[in-house]
């Protein structure tokens, strides 16, 4: 292990202890210097030492919970941290489209080029790219994660590049902006998509020339960040559309990788049902639900057009409606009307003969096909209310909106007395 560099980088936020471990799995798979069976020994360790986090983390929240409840007269004892700190946004499986984008990411780290992460919303774009940050040179630099869809148009441009004091009502000091603070490091642009039109042509003038101009000042900044940008959006649709800068686009996507969905990536819904279990019965003051084996299998064919956050979603939902053990009756509505739309839809089933596409575009088709089924089985359950939609799903508005759009249905085509 001598090889291998530190991971020096801490998370930022709650130290989650699994990232960690993800990361340095992320890493042994990068290795240059060590055989494939020294790689695959080690891996096969680190999933047991992750599993095992897991299941200690289980049995935390248990314990923690018996002795809330055993010592109410002499004051509660505090509650274990342990299943607080290994929250997570996603973790790294070995799934073949997730095995790709590593490999890209052991030739792409080592450089400075810019990265563009696309996929949908929950499947762990920050978490890969502080993977990339911390196989890269700059490993010990600043780590800066900014969420371009949370920023107001208004306040773009001061809080990616600073302002001085004086420059607008309210700029009461001189203020760094995100890409001081990253210089020497990486800045994460999460939801790029989001970024207004002046945000824009800023963001391509710090990639062309490397500097920046703090707000209330002509003086030329040199800053040295790299940028990692991600999206759930087409950025290259959107640009043929006029609605994200063309040439910011390819600055952007020297290097391009997509995450897949956790729809394709099964092999992790297990690990997360039992980790979202755990931090459940604790975050609820319960004992930890079982899951039924037909709720069991059901969460592992599952679709997920929320991803991860759908699935922590559902497991804090059937854990707060069950009494000890979870069954299909506690899913939201509209899950349980997908579930029974697919299920009364033989035609989504293989047919025979011979294949004409390849597997992965097999797998394409058929998960886009279900998704879109699920869509309109939500859709008629909610009365084609996009808003009822997304909080019975637990999925942001837009996110919705998009994919809505993708399957070219209209939420007013499935509202009481329009056909369709």
């Amino acid at each position: 292990m001598s090889r291998l560099s530190p991971l020096r980088e801490p998370l930022a936020g709650s130290g989650s202890l699994v990232q960690k471990i993800e990361l340095l799995r992320a890493k042994l798979r990068l290795a240059q210097q060590l055989s494939r069976p020294e790689i695959e020994r080690l891996l096969t360790e680190m999933n047991a030492l992750r599993t095992a986090v897991l299941a200690q983390s289980n049995a935390d929240s248990l314990r923690s919970l018996e002795r809330l409840r055993g010592t109410d007269e002499t004051g509660p004892s505090a509650p274990s941290a342990a299943a607080s700190e290994l929250g997570f946004e996603g973790v790294l499986g070995d799934s073949p489209g997730i095995v790709e984008a590593l490999e890209l990411v052991r030739r792409a780290a080592p450089t400075d080029l810019p990265l563009l992460i696309d996929g949908e919303s929950g499947t762990g774009k920050e978490l890969f790219a502080r993977v990339v940050h911390s196989n890269s040179s700059r490993a010990g630099q600043p780590f800066v994660s900014v969420n371009c869809g949370a920023i107001p148009d208004s306040l773009i441009e001061s809080e990616l590049f600073g302002h001085k004091k004086g420059a607008f009502t309210g700029a009461s000091s001189d203020r760094k902006g995100f890409f001081e603070a990253a210089h020497g490091g990486t800045i994460f642009l999460d939801e790029v998509g989001e970024l207004p039109m002046q945000g824009q042509v800023k963001l391509l003038r710090v990639l062309q020339v490397g500097e920046i101009q703090r707000l209330g000042t002509d003086a030329p900044i040199a800053v040295d960040a790299r940028v990692v940008a991600a999206t759930n959006r087409d950025l290259e649709a959107m640009a043929a559309r006029g609605e994200f800068r063309e040439d910011l686009f390819y600055r952007l996507s020297v290097i391009h990788t997509s995450l897949p969905p956790l729809r394709e990536r099964r092999d992790e819904i297990a690990l997360l049902c039992d980790f979202f279990l755990g931090e459940a019965a604790q975050a609820l003051n319960r004992p930890r639900a079982q899951l039924s084996p037909a709720l069991a299998g059901f969460l592992q064919g599952y679709a997920y057009p929320g991803n991860i956050r759908e699935l922590k979603n559902l497991i804090y939902r059937l854990s707060c409606l069950a009494d000890g053990v979870a069954d299909l009756e506690h899913l939201p509505k509209a899950v349980r009307a997908a579930r029974d739309a697919t299920a009364a839809d033989p035609s989504a089933s293989t047919e025979a003969g011979a294949p004409t596409a390849t597997l992965s575009q097999v797998k394409r088709q058929a998960s886009d096909a279900a998704e879109r089924r699920y869509l309109e089985s939500g859709l008629r359950a909610s009365a084609g209310r996009v808003v009822d939609l997304a909080r019975e799903l637990g999925m942001n508005r837009s996110h919705v909106q998009t994919l809505l759009k993708k399957h070219g249905l209209k939420a007013m085509d499935f509202r009481p007395g329009r056909s369709g």
